[in-house]
């Protein structure tokens, strides 16, 4: 069988609804895109749904999806970070995904990323790392921006604890007591460790050196975590074994890089590749056609989109799609003539909704011998109408795989 390669392109949380701020376009319509037009005039495109039409999907379990697994295979977001930036998780752990977030003093959150904090985080995972709770050691480790991963280790603990992040679309909520969500000794046990952990991290962080220089120069204290998406580690065959093939992630956002490498793909990052707009494009795509002369598939993701569709920044939200087509464009123009360079996102971030949806986002596939449709232009209206239809997120990456020519032939 014919083997060729596969560049797959993420735009994070790309997808969006028509706004009155963009003259009923979504910022995907909005934006300049020549590049990513471009492709659609000489490719295939569609719409994709990560797992069914209206469900919204998180940026953990959309990549999961994209890397090639199921539903069902999801291990929890912390297992999924902690891998990301490299920590170290033993057999019984619980792994909990976290913000450094900024808390009033009556608990109330004022902003659940603390400022969209960057700088000096090491410092404040580290004044809170390594407490000991009846029994439990407790481990923080700073990721991209104002996220963090939690470890628990001990005995007795469970998974089954709901989140202290109140998760609201605006600010101005308390931040959740947890509870344990099943009658068991061991969720009760870490539903309690957790609270008084956080409880005690917030007398510490209120007076961290760092939070004072941060008031002083007018920014909001990192002084509160928040916690969500307890989980522990899944035994699950990585999906470059499963395939026999090589590739490779190249990201700036720990989530992704944690997908990456429970598929068995290495992991490419630095520090100019950030989970925003300032992320180094040019760098992103050099990167990109460097690892794909020795692998078989390279993914090269891009948060900023994502981010601004949280924010409710249509405007800079069209501005990062901009910086992805130009990161696309430098692509294009090395692309290898065995690759196939393919467009998707994990899921759709309407900024007037400020958080995910289970809106479905559009994609393409441009490459050699492909079977290119009529639409012209890149974007949820257009690819509607595009050669490969509606599918699911599964049925994209299999396609992508039968380019590649490592599906087994079905039957005789």
């Amino acid at each position: 069988m014919l083997k060729r390669k596969v560049i797959l392109a993420i735009a994070d949380g790309v997808g969006d609804r028509p706004h009155p701020l963009l003259n009923q376009e979504t910022p995907l319509e909005y934006a300049q895109t020549p590049n990513l037009d471009y492709l659609a005039t000489r490719g295939i495109t569609g719409m994709m749904n990560l797992i069914r039409p209206g469900i919204p999907v998180g940026t953990d379990m959309g990549h999961l999806i994209l890397f090639g697994y199921q539903p069902h295979h999801y291990p929890g977001r912390g297992p999924i970070e902690a891998l990301g930036i490299g920590m170290t998780i033993k057999p019984g752990d619980v792994v909990l995904r976290c913000n450094f977030a900024t808390v009033d003093e009556k608990g109330i959150v004022i902003d659940r990323r603390a400022g969209r904090i960057r700088r000096q985080t090491n410092l404040i995972a580290e004044a809170v790392s390594g407490m000991v709770i009846d029994g439990v050691e407790v481990y923080v480790k700073e990721a991209t921006e104002h996220r963090a991963v939690m470890v628990l280790r001990g005995e007795g603990l469970s998974e089954k604890i709901s989140d202290s992040d109140p998760k609201a679309p605006n600010d101005g909520m308390p931040f959740a007591v947890i509870e344990p969500l099943d009658a068991s000794e061991e969720s009760i046990r870490t539903a309690s460790i957790v609270n008084r952990f956080l409880i005690q991290a917030h007398e510490i962080l209120r007076h961290h050196p760092v939070n004072k220089e941060r008031m002083e120069q007018g920014k909001l204290p990192a002084n509160f975590i928040l916690t969500r998406g307890a989980g522990r580690m899944a035994e699950l065959e990585p999906i470059a074994e499963q395939l026999q093939i090589r590739g490779s992630c190249i990201a700036g956002e720990s989530t992704v890089l944690g997908v990456a490498q429970l598929a068995g793909f290495k992991m490419i990052t630095d520090s100019r590749m950030t989970g925003n707009i300032d992320t180094d494009i040019h760098l992103k795509a050099k990167l990109a056609i460097e690892q794909i002369a020795e692998n078989d598939i390279v993914y090269v993701h891009m948060k900023a989109p994502d981010v601004k569709g949280h924010d409710n920044l249509p405007f800079e939200k069209a501005k990062a799609i901009e910086l992805f087509d130009q990161m696309v464009g430098n692509i294009l123009q090395m692309l290898p003539d065995d690759t196939y360079l393919a467009l998707a996102a994990d899921h759709s971030t309407p900024c007037e909704i400020g958080e995910h949806t289970g809106d479905p986002v559009p994609i393409l596939i441009y490459g050699p011998s492909i079977r290119r449709d009529r639409v012209m232009a890149y974007n949820e209206l257009d690819c509607a109408y595009g050669g490969l239809g509606h599918m699911s997120g599964t049925d994209f990456v299999s396609t992508l795989h039968g380019l590649m020519g490592v599906v087994k032939k079905q039957g005789n």
